[in-house]
């Protein structure tokens, strides 16, 4: 299993806004510390925005924060929330049909590694993922007083 760029790109730009608790960020700062395009973290933002992870300011001295405590953001939901497919195998799409399917282990093997899976993430919050904040603040460029 491999998540996407943009589950990717959320995670860390969750990350960073939790290492900046006390001042607005633009989104200009994360690509820049990260090496990521600004278009592909205007979307992402917009998304933190629409779920309620991400609070942002318009204006001349705008940007965007946290919208609630990185210890209450899970990154199991935050992931099932970004992932557009979580589907391992055709069979899992309804949709989709096998003809074993009837009679297939693998598909309940698979099911119960990707629920695993999730329940690992489930056990994290943003709190944990920033939990190294002076290492992490230092490879991102930011202030020391972080």
């Amino acid at each position: 299993m491999r998540l996407t760029g943009f589950t990717d790109y959320t995670l860390r730009t969750l990350v960073y806004l939790a290492l900046q608790p006390d001042r607005l960020v633009t989104i200009a700062d994360i690509a820049r510390a990260y090496d990521i395009s600004v278009n592909h973290l205007m979307k992402v933002v917009h998304q933190l925005g629409v779920a309620g992870d991400v609070v942002t300011v318009r204006g001349r001295h705008g940007g965007l924060r946290l919208a609630r405590p990185a210890s209450a953001i899970n990154i199991g939901e935050v992931v099932r929330r970004t992932e557009p497919d979580m589907a391992l195998v055709a069979c899992f799409d309804t949709m989709q049909s096998c003809v074993i399917q009837d009679g297939c282990v693998l598909q309940h093997v698979l099911g119960d590694a990707l629920a695993a899976f999730l329940a690992v993430l489930d056990g994290y919050t943003l709190a944990d993922l920033a939990a190294p904040r002076h290492a992490l603040a230092g490879m991102l460029g930011m202030p020391p007083s972080v």
